[in-house]
């Protein structure tokens, strides 16, 4: 006779764990304006982020050596991972180049909590002002790894210099990095 509330207790017990999935209802996640809702452990998307670009260690003339980070904080009250390395682009007019990641940084993969900020640095030689090896970049956008959105800046940092093949700007990005904002 013990078997039944045994059985009924199993019962509850199951529906409770499935009142508190996280897979789909509303647990808490913002809609990512993909028609999905923030789970945990999904990728980091860009529209639930705070993003700061800056400020910039801008390199002053041609030739030298520049810097600008870029921060994000999680304003979700969701985890979200990031997997691996971020995107960069850099645009000027019609013409777009991709920025490499810094050949030292290794991808990784960070969980970022509720408030919690992570960072990157884009690190660029400054080019000649209207040189033929240089790209006069007035805007670039990044993106987080697994997510497809991008965030937009104005690029107010000079003409990026070229590599020697004429169109891969001279231009780094490094790996994720801890933050304290």
């Amino acid at each position: 006779m013990r078997a039944l509330p045994l059985a009924a207790t199993a019962l509850a017990a199951a529906f409770l764990l499935t009142a508190c999935s996280d897979d789909g209802g509303d647990g808490g996640g913002k809609d990512t304006g993909t028609g999905t809702s923030a789970k945990a452990g999904a990728p980091c998307a860009i529209g639930e982020m705070g993003v700061r670009v800056g400020p910039a260690n801008a390199a002053p003339a041609a030739g030298d050596t520049g810097n600008v980070p870029v921060t994000i904080t999680n304003k979700t009250g969701v985890k979200c991972t990031l997997d691996g390395m971020p995107g960069v682009e850099l645009s000027a007019g019609g013409t777009a180049a991709t920025v490499a990641p810094d050949p030292a940084a290794e991808a990784q993969k960070t969980t970022l909590a509720k408030g919690a900020s992570i960072s990157f640095t884009l690190t660029y030689v400054r080019g000649e002002t209207g040189g033929q090896g240089s790209l006069a970049a007035t805007s670039a956008k990044f993106s987080l790894p697994g997510a497809p959105d991008t965030h937009d800046f104005t690029w107010s940092y000079g003409d990026v210099a070229l590599k020697k093949d004429g169109k891969t700007p001279d231009a780094t990005v490094s790996g994720f990095q801890e933050s304290s904002d």
